[in-house]
């Protein structure tokens, strides 16, 4: 055959029909273009005419066939092969009409064909999975209101686990299941989170207005990857550019969004939906364009301690910043950037910025404060006001620009906001009479809701409509 190096050689028998030809002599009396490309070319010992055909899928699908065929005995005919019916309501949808295991060439027996998770109507959720030889699972969800621990799953006789939860507010949840004690993501559902040393799987409860997919232009989230030279290896972060980007010219003003203890930098466009955000927000004439930027707040696996936060400014300052002003088009000019983040973010906010105040304009910090000036420590950032070193505290490190009047003169905004029921709420309070004791204008917004993506995505929302006016 042409297009297979070697076909013709003087050594190999002219082509003879096999007890399969029928099924070649159909597959090759296809339309065109494919029929047209058959030649006959003189066998080079016989001197008889040898069809040829070019190398192509089709080619390979008929040999993978007669291969199959020959293995495995008589291939199926149409009528006598295995089908499946399709679901035709919410509850047939976990399964189809035949419960039992059915053979498939190839793949081994295959189960019920299950769905996961499923968001009907009325906000609720129903998460399954095939566990048919499990003893006990259960689901996890923590940003899922009244869910605590997780809820415990029920076990059909067609071996598919379920359970419905809800109604639930819009939002991004992550989720997994916990199968005898084994934590997995669920296998039915590709949508996933990572955080800082996991994966989730996750769901998406549509109903929010500021968070849904609409009919807007879009901007673009890429995972951009970037050498440290602070930490001496590979980093990577996301980065956000707002609708019309790659076909313009205009530079955009920057935000660098910081994530919570134990979330990554892809948490914010996943679970956070960021970009979703923002492209509903510019597209309604709320907020500016800007690039945002959203860097990985860990520089190893989670802990306390001042040397983890140390590293993190480091990189920040001297490989993530200039990356982005090097390679985006950027107003690398305090007015036109701002920084804010959640939890541990939001620690590493007031580090970061009041440490370069003369380069940020614009701070945000959302559920968090300064670690450990009220006595506490939760929270990630390791920038606690003291401890038992008797280290100066974070009010004396900073004195110096706390009590630099020319730094207040072009800041622009300094936002607080903190559920009530947030297990921070005392050391965002602390923080703010700490920063009004030293006459920085402070906006303090104590809302509902605790420590949760349901209050950081708002927070996200009511933020950067305020930026770069």
């Amino acid at each position: 055959m042409e297009g297979v190096q070697g076909v013709n050689d003087e050594n190999i028998a002219p082509y003879t029909p096999a007890p399969h030809a029928p099924i070649l002599s159909l597959a090759l009396r296809s339309p065109e273009p494919y029929s047209a490309r058959m030649t006959r070319t003189p066998h080079r010992s016989s001197g008889k005419p040898v069809h040829t055909l070019p190398f192509n899928t089709i080619t390979i699908a008929i040999i993978s066939l007669l291969l199959s065929s020959n293995s495995t005995g008589t291939a199926q005919s149409p009528s006598t092969a295995t089908t499946t019916s399709t679901p035709t309501s919410a509850s047939a949808s976990t399964t189809s009409t035949n419960t039992n295991a059915r053979p498939t060439r190839g793949f081994g027996p295959q189960g019920p064909r299950v769905v996961s998770p499923e968001v009907s109507s009325d906000k609720k959720i129903t998460f399954r999975v095939l566990a048919a030889k499990a003893e006990s699972v259960r689901l996890s969800a923590g940003d899922i209101p009244n869910l605590g621990q997780g809820s415990t799953m029920t076990k059909g006789t067609n071996g598919v686990w379920e359970v419905t939860v809800g109604p639930v507010p819009p939002g991004a949840f992550r989720y997994n299941f916990n199968i005898d004690g084994v934590s997995v993501i669920d296998p039915r559902n590709p949508a996933t989170s990572e955080s800082n040393e996991n994966t989730w799987s996750l769901v998406y409860v549509p109903g929010a207005d500021f968070l849904d997919t609409k009919e807007v232009p879009h901007g673009a989230v890429a995972a951009v990857t970037y050498y440290s030279s602070a930490l001496k290896r590979f980093r990577r972060m996301h980065v956000y550019t707002p609708p019309g980007y790659d076909l313009g010219k205009n530079d955009y003003p920057v935000f660098y969004l910081l994530h919570g203890a134990s979330d990554c930098d892809d948490s914010w466009t996943s679970v956070g939906r960021a970009g979703f955000i923002l492209d509903n927000l510019i597209a309604a004439g709320k907020a500016r364009p800007m690039i945002v930027a959203m860097p990985a707040g860990h520089t190893g696996p989670f802990g306390f301690g001042t040397q983890l936060n140390q590293d993190f400014q480091r990189d920040f300052v001297n490989d993530v910043m200039p990356y982005i002003e090097k390679n985006y088009r950027v107003r690398a000019d305090r007015a036109n950037r701002a920084i804010a983040g959640l939890s541990m973010g939001g620690g590493q906010t007031l580090d970061v910025g009041f440490e370069h105040l003369d380069q940020f304009a614009y701070l945000g910090v959302y559920s968090s404060g300064v670690f450990g000036i009220n006595g506490g420590g939760r929270g990630g950032s390791g920038s606690s006001s003291s401890n038992s070193n008797s280290q100066p505290s974070w009010e004396e490190r900073h004195k110096a620009t706390l009590d630099n009047p020319e730094l207040k003169k072009d800041l622009k905004l300094v936002w607080f906001a903190t559920g009530k029921d947030d297990f921070l709420i005392k050391t965002s309070e602390a923080t703010v009479e700490m920063l009004k004791k030293h006459n920085f204008n402070v906006v303090y917004k104590e809302t509902a809701g605790a420590h949760t993506w349901l209050n950081w995505r708002d927070y996200l929302n009511e933020f950067a409509p305020q930026l770069f006016q």
